[in-house]
């Protein structure tokens, strides 16, 4: 399946409201309810003075990631909350310097957490794990993220 509008859709909506998101030109690859698929493209706009994707833009990248998968989670079932990351780990194992690709395969949890949160009225959390990888040199991971997702009923 091509992702191109959902592509531009995401562009478009962060232009207005997370500029950042937008000028790293991210690229939805796969998105369904198991899991989520995008590229940062590797650039003069995410490369750092050293020649390898800028700390900001990984962020980005798992943020988003974590992020489609509960978005698309609420609006499917349309469910009434509300969404944060209320913590950040990541482990940086290798340089990145090429297009990079962050995996989030979370997606049955997230459901769950969201129907659980819409049941209860209470707020949930969940550790939400995102893979980055540099396909065009190595399936090996480049950097590991660990965010905690905090849902509550609006």
């Amino acid at each position: 399946m091509n992702y191109f509008f959902e592509s531009m859709k995401l562009r478009m909506v962060t232009w207005w409201q997370i500029p950042v998101i937008c000028y790293c030109r991210p690229q939805i690859i796969h998105l369904d309810d198991e899991y989520c698929k995008l590229r940062i493209p590797f650039n003069w706009r995410t490369r750092n003075h050293v020649q390898s994707m800028y700390i900001g833009v990984f962020t980005v990248g798992a943020d988003l990631t974590g992020g489609l998968l509960t978005f698309r989670s609420i609006r499917k079932r349309k469910r009434k909350v509300i969404l944060i990351f209320k913590d950040f780990h990541a482990d940086f194992l290798k340089r990145a310097e090429g297009d990079v690709h962050f995996v989030c395969e979370d997606g049955i949890a997230i459901q769950s957490l969201v129907n659980t949160a819409e049941e209860t009225g209470e707020r949930q959390n969940l550790p939400v794990n995102i893979i980055a990888t540099v396909p065009e040199i190595s399936d090996e991971p480049v950097a590991k993220f660990v965010l905690t997702l905090s849902i509550n009923k609006k």
